[in-house]
């Protein structure tokens, strides 16, 4: 009787164990959830630029807009042509020394105004400045009407290295005067419009 007395003494030391087991066990999982690692990653994001010039005299190479666009210095006065006349103007784009990337220009007529009529032109291009050099390709056959431009003439302009501008492509205008009227007087503006590549 004493023997059965005692042992249902003993239940509650066990179950005392088996609390104090379930704590620790407890406190074991609270320790392993504050291992963590982490990666990160960044990337950084900046946009290329180039910036088109012109020259009227193959040195000097200046920003012009479509409001003060640069004059053509032709060879012989455009204000006083006759019947036969050709006169010739060189001009050169290129890329400053900013841009990073190479440009692929299209060519058009931006505006004319006044009197046209019996003007033609040509635009050539030539490994040097100046209307004399060789022509190396002809962009705009000659006999096409003046203050008009064929669709699709391009040619590319590759970007210089480091901070050195690009090489430039020199370009001349030949305009032929056809039955012009006395006293007829007119202008265009061509655009070169460039677009990265």
């Amino acid at each position: 009787m004493e023997r059965g007395k005692g042992s249902p003494g003993k239940a509650p030391r066990v179950r005392a164990i088996l609390a104090g087991g379930l704590v620790l066990g407890v406190g074991a999982a609270i320790t392993l959830a504050a291992w963590n690692d982490s990666d990160f990653a960044q990337g950084t994001f900046t946009a290329g630029s180039f910036n088109l010039q012109g020259s009227t005299n193959g040195t000097t190479f200046t920003e012009n807009p479509v409001g003060s666009p640069a004059t053509l210095g032709f060879t012989t006065n455009p204000a006083n042509l006759s019947p036969g006349d050709v006169v010739t103007a060189p001009f050169a784009v290129r890329l400053d020394g900013a841009s990073t990337y190479d440009a692929t220009v299209t060519l058009s007529t931006e505006a004319s105004t006044g009197s046209l009529a019996g003007l033609t032109y040509e635009l050539t291009q030539s490994e040097d400045f100046g209307c004399a050099e060789t022509v190396t390709e002809t962009l705009v056959t000659a006999g096409q009407t003046l203050g008009s431009t064929p669709a699709s003439v391009t040619f590319d302009l590759a970007q210089g290295a480091g901070t050195d501008p690009g090489a430039p492509v020199n370009l001349c205008f030949r305009v032929t005067a056809g039955a012009v009227v006395q006293a007829q007087t007119g202008s265009t503006t061509w655009e070169f419009a460039a677009q990265s590549q």
